[in-house]
């Protein structure tokens, strides 16, 4: 089965609209490494099986609502925040990455996917000033660190989704992990055991 296939096949309930931009992203997403160091280039031929699905799976559990706010925090080439936006219209999506090329590439490529609930800002999460219903992020840095300049932007009772592939149990001195979702059993895709999705706060 081909990876585009895959979308379909694990996300029965998209839109057509839906699935064509997410392979159409996964184009872009390959057009512009090519151009600057997006995701590994060894990589690319998996963007959709290894990156994309990964990315909305975090939709499956983070239960994005109409009218919320999300900061993808270090988002490189849109990733989880482009898909995610993709398959929740009615959610606001702030994509942050401190490094100038890669949301210059994002903006062309959100700009080329018409995603009308997308922003984007150039700068690191430190000096960034805002409050989110939801926070996610994608293996930008270690936990500990991520929780650290996170947490500051998250409203009273908001969550944070954190998608990595080491076991967190590593991570020593880290607030409580709520829940653990395992990427395979929610995609049923092999290979991506060692990929989970953490609920915090």
């Amino acid at each position: 089965m081909a990876d585009e296939s895959l979308i379909a096949k694990i996300f029965p309930r998209l839109e057509e609209s839906q699935w064509q931009q997410l392979v159409k992203y996964s184009k872009l997403l390959g057009e512009w490494n090519e151009k600057i160091n997006l995701i590994s280039r060894k990589d690319i031929q998996n963007v959709i099986s290894h990156h994309i699905i990964p990315s909305l799976s975090i939709s499956t559990v983070g239960n994005f609502t109409k009218g919320e706010d999300v900061l993808d925090i270090g988002t490189g080439g849109g990733l989880p925040g482009i898909p995610l936006a993709i398959v929740c219209r009615e959610t606001s999506f702030t994509l942050m990455d401190s490094i100038g090329k890669k949301i210059m590439a994002v903006n062309d490529m959100v700009k080329r996917l018409n995603l009308q609930n997308v922003k984007t800002v150039n700068i690191r999460a430190e000096d960034f000033f805002g409050k989110f219903d939801k926070i996610v992020g994608r293996a930008v840095t270690n936990l500990a660190d991520f929780l650290k300049y996170s947490k500051k932007l998250l409203k009273p009772n908001g969550k944070i989704f954190y998608l990595k592939g080491e076991d967190h149990t590593n991570n020593l001195g880290l607030p409580k992990v709520r829940k653990s979702y395992n990427v395979a059993e929610i995609t049923g895709i092999r290979g991506l055991e060692d990929k989970v999705i953490l609920e915090i706060f």
